[in-house]
């Protein structure tokens, strides 16, 4: 017999509709970056490097909530591409930073359109543009609120 447990419906998850609504917000920018011809991860580097410019492997796994195992093949492929340079700190040989290169600069012009491009191609009245900054707000919250969890499991995980 079908047991009635509701806290485990797929309507009263938090994660999918987080997930669901990812997978398809990154879809909807494929065609805009493959004109740019790079990913939508190596898009996400590419913000971090245009709005602060040369930073450290680890400022960037942190300002985008990435582990550089996730991370470092990224930078390799910008690197191949010819966007970022990496390397080697001169004052801590531990330390890699990330540079853009020339290319890497201009491809900041033919990226700017891509966000307005992104909103309008969601075509929709029925969720507002201040919707969605409340939206943007809460969820920048939530990551504050996941990533303050995560660093405290990892303390006391740590410790054993």
């Amino acid at each position: 017999m079908k047991e009635n447990m509701p806290e485990l419906y797929l309507d009263n998850q938090i994660c999918f509709p987080l997930y669901a609504a990812s997978r398809l917000t990154t879809k909807i920018y494929a065609p805009f970056l493959d004109v740019l011809g790079i990913t939508y991860p190596q898009y996400l580097v590419m913000l971090t490097l245009w709005q602060y410019g040369k930073q450290s492997v680890k400022t960037i796994g942190e300002r985008l909530y990435l582990e550089s195992n996730t991370l470092t093949p990224l930078l390799k492929r910008l690197e191949q591409k010819n966007l970022i340079i990496r390397a080697r700190s001169k004052t801590d040989d531990r330390t890699v930073m990330i540079s853009l290169t020339p290319a890497g600069n201009n491809l900041k012009q033919n990226a700017r359109e891509t966000p307005r491009k992104i909103v309008e191609s969601f075509d929709d009245k029925t969720i507002t543009e201040e919707e969605i900054s409340i939206f943007k707000k809460t969820l920048f919250k939530l990551l504050v609120v996941l990533d303050n969890k995560r660093n405290s499991d990892n303390v006391i995980d740590n410790r054993y």
